[in-house]
């Protein structure tokens, strides 16, 4: 074995693997750091670091950036991206940006993984599961599975997100997205299950670091055993990481309510999470079902 393979092989084992694992654990600004860091030129590795560079800064809601450096001669690998900032940045627009995407899953010939991604992900905000899944449906990288799993659990079909993590744990079972899958398939099934999800984000934390998402995963664990101080102590070391996490903003309002916070505190809390997400769904639900009380109101006064 040559040198360069011999170099290309040993950094996609450890350079690279930082960069997802950092991603794939809500760090970041670690993955953008590393990714930023020159690698070697071995042609895929270099397409895989900008791939990763570029969903955290999506992840960071830095639209911008994709949308100005991800060009019309770009690798058809790194495309699709543009299009999710599209799609994030501008929800007026969402319509045409479907229909775009339509057009290109069609034209799609090949598995394009990156595309793949997208799609789920669109399709995941548009709570179009279908569509989703069969999107999926090719795609048997560790990363689709998960998806796929992810997908099954938020249609409250832990049955086929069990199956799902059977093929997880075939594929890689130390892998850091099969533990992640293990503990939110626990997080669904509850009871005893609670505890051995927390087990499973501290080992992850204990590993990797500490991130907002682990910390916030943590919390639901408190969440699901009514140990509501020990949730909130948890989300406030979540916000601290990142400020405006809104799976840690929903869960602190959330909390609040259990906690008996002012109502001073939590009508901040709420007017927070409309001005960080005015579009997000729970704002949205929250909206609706505040509109329908003032009609009902109205109608019996």
């Amino acid at each position: 074995m040559t040198d360069i393979v011999k170099q290309a092989e040993s950094y996609e084992a450890n350079e690279l693997f930082d960069i997802k694992n950092s991603y794939y654990i809500g760090n970041y600004q670690q993955c953008i750091n590393d990714a930023q860091k020159e690698p070697p030129n071995y042609g895929n590795l270099r397409l895989q670091r900008d791939i990763f560079m570029y969903r955290a800064y999506l992840a960071q809601k830095k639209y911008g950036i994709v949308l100005a450096e991800i060009k019309a001669n770009s690798p058809p690998e790194l495309k699709p991206f543009k299009l999710l900032a599209e799609y994030l940045q501008t929800p007026g627009n969402r319509n045409s940006i479907l229909k775009t995407l339509e057009q290109e899953l069609e034209n799609m010939y090949e598995i394009n993984h990156s595309l793949v991604i997208v799609a789920t992900t669109i399709y995941n905000h548009e709570h179009n599961y279908e569509s989703a899944l069969r999107v999926l449906k090719n795609d048997d990288t560790l990363e689709g599975v998960t998806l796929s799993l992810i997908i099954y659990l938020r249609m409250n079909r832990v049955d086929l997100a069990s199956k799902e993590f059977k093929k997880l744990k075939a594929m890689d079972e130390d892998a850091t997205l099969t533990q992640m899958a293990q503990a939110w398939l626990n997080l669904a099934l509850g009871g005893d299950k609670l505890q051995e999800a927390y087990y499973i984000f501290q080992e992850l934390t204990d590993k990797y670091g500490v991130t907002a998402l682990l910390l916030n995963s943590q919390s639901v664990c408190y969440i699901g055993q009514c140990e509501y101080k020990k949730a909130e102590i948890t989300l406030q070391d979540a916000l601290e990481k990142d400020s405006n996490d809104i799976d840690s903003l929903v869960n602190s309002l959330f909390i609040s309510v259990h906690m008996k916070v002012s109502a001073d505190v939590t009508k901040r809390q709420l007017n927070m999470l409309r001005d960080t997400y005015p579009n997000s769904d729970f704002i949205e639900t929250y909206n609706k079902k505040e509109a329908e009380f003032d009609s009902l109101s109205q109608a019996y006064q």
